[in-house]
């Protein structure tokens, strides 16, 4: 299914091979956060996405642990901005902004949302990872979300 809804989209995606539950289960060692269903279905089909000459619709496992890592335990970034601990990273736009899940007490997933670099905003911007792929792909320029 998420290899033929990328290809269908994204006529320069480049998928990595997939990865095993084992893999996958590293982020949430690592990050002490539960990788939602449709992110861990994706990986399971493709160990990331890069699209758009280059950019990173959804990053590799080692990609996303490095991520988030360095986000929350970045001390020049602890001065600039709210806290990323509730946070988990997957992708970026090429441009500084990122996209995320964000962990809710309820464990409950609300959708994607963009953190943005310039302003420290976190602003929803798709309902499932899904319709981000979609929005994305159908959207002109790296900031259609805003």
């Amino acid at each position: 299914m998420w290899k033929d809804l990328i290809e269908k989209l994204y006529a320069d995606a480049e998928l990595a091979p997939p990865v095993s539950d084992t893999e996958i289960d590293q982020i949430e060692r690592r990050l002490g956060q539960q990788v939602p269903n449709d992110l861990r279905d994706l990986l399971r089909c493709t160990n990331g996405v890069q699209a758009e000459w280059g950019a990173g619709l959804v990053w590799s496992v080692q990609e996303m642990i490095d991520q988030n890592i360095e986000f929350r335990c970045d001390a020049e970034f602890a001065e600039l901005y709210m806290s990323f601990d509730q946070l988990m990273f997957f992708g970026d736009n090429g441009g500084g902004d990122q996209f995320c899940y964000v962990r809710l007490p309820s464990g409950h997933n609300t959708g994607v949302y963009v953190w943005e670099h310039e302003t420290d905003d976190r602003k929803w911007a798709a309902g499932s990872l899904t319709d981000y792929l979609q929005r994305r792909a159908g959207a002109e320029g790296d900031d259609w979300y805003k």
